[in-house]
């Protein structure tokens, strides 16, 4: 028996409802995704195993959301929640957002594949819509600097989905778990530090230094949004972003700049 089928055998061992669990372990000692206290949701989440081990990361004071269209049997586990339903249906994202709660979520993981038809592209484009989905969902739900990871198959579609998730965080990586099959084209997409920075790197704007930060520089805003700039209060100037975090960024002042944002 290969060491990729060992995968099966431990899982039976210790406890988990799949092999793919090892893969949730994988990409969170990779990526650092869960901590204690987090809220987590899992999209696809049937037969259980990553709510398993997210439960196991999170502790008693996290809360764990895992959504599927089939029955995922009750987990031993406390602060599990499942609903069973559609994505794609305003009541299943009803009773998600509910379970999540106002502060939104600090994961959003899907491990969702389509049924194979074993036409690879046509595989590899439906998995590539089920990731979209999850991306809606991650948008929808995440707190600012959450992550997102998500299950899609190579092809021609991938490099554009993956611009699309960086669009919304700070970097974005290709993950391949060793508890992936060798023969499977899957890989997983992390992507760190959810942000809905009304700017982006690069873009020239004209601000008003309102305050001044705990370093001297000033602090400028951009629809709420905190901005530091190497100016002095009361200056109105044009600056060019040159870098984007979750909560705050940074800009430099340039001369005779027309804005772009």
């Amino acid at each position: 028996m290969s060491g990729k089928d060992d995968y099966y055998n431990r899982s039976k061992q210790q406890g988990y409802r799949a092999r793919s669990a090892y893969k949730l372990k994988q990409l969170d000692e990779e990526a650092d995704l869960l901590a204690s206290g987090d809220t987590v949701v899992d999209l696809g989440a049937a037969p259980g195993g990553w709510l398993q081990v997210a439960a196991e990361e999170v502790g008693e004071g996290g809360t764990v959301v895992g959504v599927d269209l089939q029955r995922i049997e009750a987990l031993d586990e406390a602060d599990v929640e499942t609903i069973r339903g559609d994505m794609t249906e305003e009541r299943t994202r009803h009773y998600l957002r509910e379970a999540v709660g106002e502060r939104g979520a600090d994961v959003v993981a899907s491990d969702m594949a389509p049924n194979m038809t074993g036409e690879y592209s046509l595989d590899h484009a439906r998995s590539v819509h089920l990731a979209r989905q999850a991306l809606d969902t991650a948008d929808e739900l995440l707190a600012t600097g959450g992550d997102f990871v998500v299950k899609v198959f190579q092809g021609e579609d991938l490099d554009a989905f993956r611009d699309d998730v960086a669009a919304s965080f700070q970097y974005v990586r290709t993950v391949s778990p060793p508890a992936s099959r060798d023969a499977s084209s899957e890989v997983y997409l992390v992507a760190k530090g959810y942000t809905t920075s009304p700017v982006a790197k690069g873009d020239r704007v004209e601000v008003t230094i309102e305050e001044e930060g705990d370093e001297g520089d000033g602090i400028a805003y951009v629809d709420g949004y905190t901005l530091f700039v190497d100016a002095d209060v009361g200056e109105t100037l044009a600056v060019e972003v040159t870098d984007v975090k979750p909560r705050f960024g940074f800009a430099k002042p340039v001369d005779g700049a027309e804005p772009s944002a």
